[in-house]
């Protein structure tokens, strides 16, 4: 029987894309859930609060992580079910988000391909509800299994019980009462299974997509071929955490209504706005951002790229001692949060989870 081994003092730079610099005091590498039965086992951890860690792509650390660090390791990919209808794919919590999707791609099972190298691992798909080029994490959800961190008990969410919301869901929430649903704390997620539709049909109603189709004068894209153009895309738009730190899109799109919408394209008439089916409309923060004179602009080692206002990178040398620090990023966030909201009234909402 494996044991559970508990490492100490861990450096946690290669475990954030930001590549900030910080320390797990304690850290425990859960592969599978005997991992979390040895935790809450054994007295002392069993008392320490926790931080589930996943592929660091949505976290920014402002210090050292006091709690104890659960890094979510599972692995495994398998077909799960095939009928008329759908592929069930199954993947591990621990595998790589990206890696996964050019995995179903090469099994001959599409639907995934527009989610294409967007960061970080499997387990935190359903807790950000990730989405890109029209296509979002809840289109393509099955189910998922987690463990309980209070009692180890180990239960299975549908679409329905994960409550997901743009970029939200149960696991962003706290629970504040006996009767609460919020997971946040609470829960770790081993696995999870798509439900990727049959027949295939693309999703091409991104312009960027749609560009690319035209450009290379093809009536009926393959999924292959839409997976390519997403990554080409992308690359082109957002830098390599590998290379420049960072955690993607770091602001929400916010929503407002037709009548605000109204009101800022008489200020400001070239606003980038989408209307969505619920008649809100949202718009793009990264023009609002671009719009205030962010991009390029810098605060310490914390900057917004020069390519896309919506990301926000080290310009330190990442997972060095001149890295940025999570403080600079955040008093750089809170700068661009305070100019939009006085030049738009609208308050932009960070992604990613500052710890």
């Amino acid at each position: 029987m494996r044991r559970m081994l508990v490492e100490k003092n861990v450096p946690l730079q290669p475990y954030n894309t930001f590549g900030i610099v910080a320390r797990a005091p304690l850290l425990v590498r859960v592969r599978g859930e005997e991992d979390v039965h040895a935790v809450l086992a054994d007295p002392a951890l069993a008392a320490m609060p926790r931080f589930v860690l996943g592929g660091g792509s949505n976290i920014v650390l402002t210090g050292d992580v006091k709690p104890l660090v659960l890094k979510v390791e599972v692995r495994g990919r398998r077909l799960v079910e095939a009928t008329d209808k759908a592929w069930i794919v199954e993947a591990g919590a621990g595998e790589n988000w990206h890696d996964t999707v050019a995995w179903t791609l090469a099994q001959g099972f599409p639907g995934m391909e527009n989610l294409a190298l967007i960061p970080g691992t499997v387990g935190a798909s359903p807790v950000q509800n990730i989405g890109a080029y029209g296509v979002e994490l809840q289109d393509r959800f099955d189910s998922l299994d987690a463990i309980d961190l209070q009692t180890g008990r180990l239960f299975t969410l549908d679409a329905a019980q994960c409550a997901f919301g743009y970029r939200d869901s149960i696991f962003k929430h706290t629970a504040t009462g006996p009767n609460d649903l919020g997971l946040a704390g609470r829960a770790l997620i081993l696995r999870v299974r798509f439900r990727l539709p049959r027949p295939w049909t693309p999703v091409l109603g991104y312009l960027d997509l749609e560009r690319r189709r035209q450009e290379e004068g093809v009536e009926h894209p393959t999924a292959r071929q839409i997976f390519d153009w997403v990554c080409e895309v992308r690359r082109a738009k957002l830098p390599d955490p590998r290379v420049i730190g960072n955690a993607g899109s770091f602001f929400k799109n916010p929503t407002v209504t037709p009548e605000q919408c109204a009101d800022i394209i008489a200020r400001d008439p070239k606003i980038v706005h989408y209307p969505m089916p619920d008649g809100t409309i949202k718009l793009a923060a990264g023009w609002l951002i671009d719009a205030c004179g962010w991009k390029g602009k810098s605060v310490g080692n914390a900057g917004v790229y020069e390519k896309q206002a919506l990301v926000l990178v080290n310009r330190g040398v990442a997972r060095t001692e001149t890295s940025a620090t999570g403080g600079e990023v955040m008093t750089l966030a809170k700068a661009i949060q305070t100019s939009v909201y006085e030049r738009f009234g609208i308050r932009l909402e960070p992604e990613p989870v500052v710890v």
